[in-house]
């Protein structure tokens, strides 16, 4: 018997012009649009659908962006499959996309929620202003040599692992001068690098002054025990008690994306179908790379 999880994407999925349809076929994924222009104080449907991709990529506008992009993607598939979407066993979601699985688990309202993603966007682009970071994804090597480059690019400034996303993916994260020498190291070992669109050294202790802006906004609001298990990005488990989930939530600003690990505890739970619902196809590729097989479907905003 078929068990599924839906997997909502994070920061760095977002493109202009990302949910304009929805929004045009779905008068519940319109909503979603309009409630949050009254939350943000700004509209946020023409940034995703005809703003410039600098505004878009910003941190404090992408993180709402994606957030009710994914939900907005939701939509269409209750519309589509409802069936499927009142079956689903299991969610996950990469960094930012952990917010969305418990939005759609019932931990958390959209408004409190989206409330609280604002607030983190803001927080971790204050932190990046603070100090010059970024992030590098390093490509086809190995976690032992992975782990090597980032102690010696160390020399020239604060990195650390930031995700770990599948084999032979994984990110670095810190001052930019050491992801510059990161970056070399890598590709002289025969490996290949992305720079990542994001505005700074996330899931490092260069975000430490963002955890507790986070962990004061988590505390104002309303988070219930999930209906369904959502698997945490710190550890790669699930977690039920909400005291435990608002810990975890502010830990993710500075701890790694365990991201493979989640993947790995779920296929070994049984999931055997997942859906990738929101913008772009991330997370359905990292997945491949875990278990080639598996099946995947893209529910696309």
């Amino acid at each position: 018997m078929t068990k599924t999880a839906f997997l909502f994407p994070g920061q760095g999925a977002q493109v202009v012009g990302m949910g304009r349809q929805l929004a045009h076929d779905l008068p519940a994924a319109r909503a979603l649009y309009d409630q949050a222009a009254d939350i943000l104080g700004y509209d946020l449907a023409d940034i995703c659908w005809n703003g410039l991709a600098e505004r878009l990529n910003s941190t404090v506008v992408s993180q709402p962006a994606i957030f009710v992009t994914s939900l907005a993607a939701l939509e269409k598939l209750k519309a589509e499959e409802a069936a499927t979407v009142a079956g689903v066993e299991g969610a996950a979601g990469l960094s930012l996309g952990e917010y969305t699985a418990l939005v759609f688990a019932g931990a958390l309202d959209f408004v409190s929620a989206l409330r609280v993603v604002k607030c983190r966007g803001e927080a971790m682009q204050a932190a990046s202003d603070a100090t010059t970071g970024g992030m590098i994804s390093v490509l086809g090597l190995e976690r032992a040599a992975v782990d090597e480059i980032c102690q010696a690019a160390q020399s020239a400034g604060t990195l650390e692992i930031a995700n770990l996303l599948c084999p032979g993916n994984t990110v670095l994260s810190g001052a930019r001068p050491a992801c510059d020498l990161a970056e070399k190291l890598a590709q002289e070992r025969g490996g290949r690098t992305v720079r990542l669109a994001v505005a700074g050294a996330f899931h490092t202790d260069l975000m430490k002054p963002a955890d507790d802006k986070l962990a004061e906004a988590l505390a104002h609001v309303d988070l219930r025990p999930p209906r369904i298990p959502v698997w945490s990005n710190v550890d790669g488990r699930p977690h039920t008690d909400p005291a435990e989930i608002r810990l975890l939530l502010k830990s993710q600003v500075v701890r790694p994306v365990q991201w493979e690990l989640s993947m790995r505890h779920m296929l070994g739970e049984g999931f055997d179908c997942f859906y990738e619902i929101g913008p772009g196809r991330v997370l359905a590729g990292l997945l491949k790379r875990i278990q080639r097989k598996v099946d995947c479907r893209n529910v696309m905003a």
